[in-house]
């Protein structure tokens, strides 16, 4: 994979049009108790486990995004090609997230995770791999997408299961700073207060190898205050 998605304006655009802004408005349930509970102590803002229809989907030559077994399933088709999926329009700020990606025998360099505070072209993505790879980037209108961990290049995490069945990936964002997760264990933590409050998404890139399979779904999605 790129040191950093790079992925054109164009691109991040077309993402945006084919499925972020098909979100329906709302939230999930707040009373569905077989979800994990969030290492955060603070109240539950949205709480999702996709048996009903909340977050944007969409089909087309470059990516599916469907709800398929009680959960969001994504398939991208292009290769380095980035798409993401809201559960609604709503602003937050100072925010955990966490949710399961189910590995449907995805490509080894596909990375998935979560977005957060995103306005127009800004905000953050906290991403894994199934390769034991990961980032926390900043995206800006007009620029090159930053990694603000491992100095703008991928970075390698023992704690990352390889190939794994499932992955829990969990993101703090807010008080400046930005914390990625996998299965209840802290990966990486920076600073940075350039975006401090956005929509959220769940979120692929497809391996820049074409012809490979890049396939994930996405189940219990929980959101709540940071503490």
């Amino acid at each position: 994979m790129k040191s950093h998605f790079g992925i054109p304006v164009l691109i991040a655009s077309l993402a945006l049009t084919a499925l972020a802004c098909q979100a329906i408005s709302g939230g999930g349930s707040t009373d569905t108790p077989d979800i994990p509970d969030a290492p955060a102590s603070g109240d539950v803002i949205l709480r999702d486990d996709f048996s009903s229809a909340q977050w944007g989907t969409g089909t087309d030559a470059d990516s599916s995004v469907e709800y398929v077994n009680e959960a969001l399933r994504f398939v991208v088709y292009t290769d380095n090609y980035f798409v993401w999926s809201t559960p609604d329009d709503e602003v937050y700020r100072d925010i955990h997230m966490e949710v399961t990606v189910i590995n449907n025998g995805t490509d080894s360099t596909t990375a998935f995770g979560l977005i957060c505070n995103k306005s127009g072209d800004d905000f953050y993505y906290l991403v894994v791999t199934p390769a034991g790879q990961y980032a926390i980037a900043k995206a800006v209108t007009g620029q090159t997408d930053l990694f603000l961990t491992n100095n703008d290049e991928w970075a390698d995490s023992d704690l990352i299961s390889v190939n794994a069945d499932s992955y829990r990936v969990g993101a703090d964002c807010g008080n400046g700073r930005l914390t990625l997760y996998v299965d209840g264990q802290q990966i990486a933590s920076v600073n940075d207060s350039t975006h401090t409050s956005g929509r959220v998404a769940v979120m692929v890139w497809s391996s820049e190898d074409p012809g490979v399979t890049n396939d994930v779904s996405f189940d219990d999605f929980l959101m709540t205050e940071l503490p």
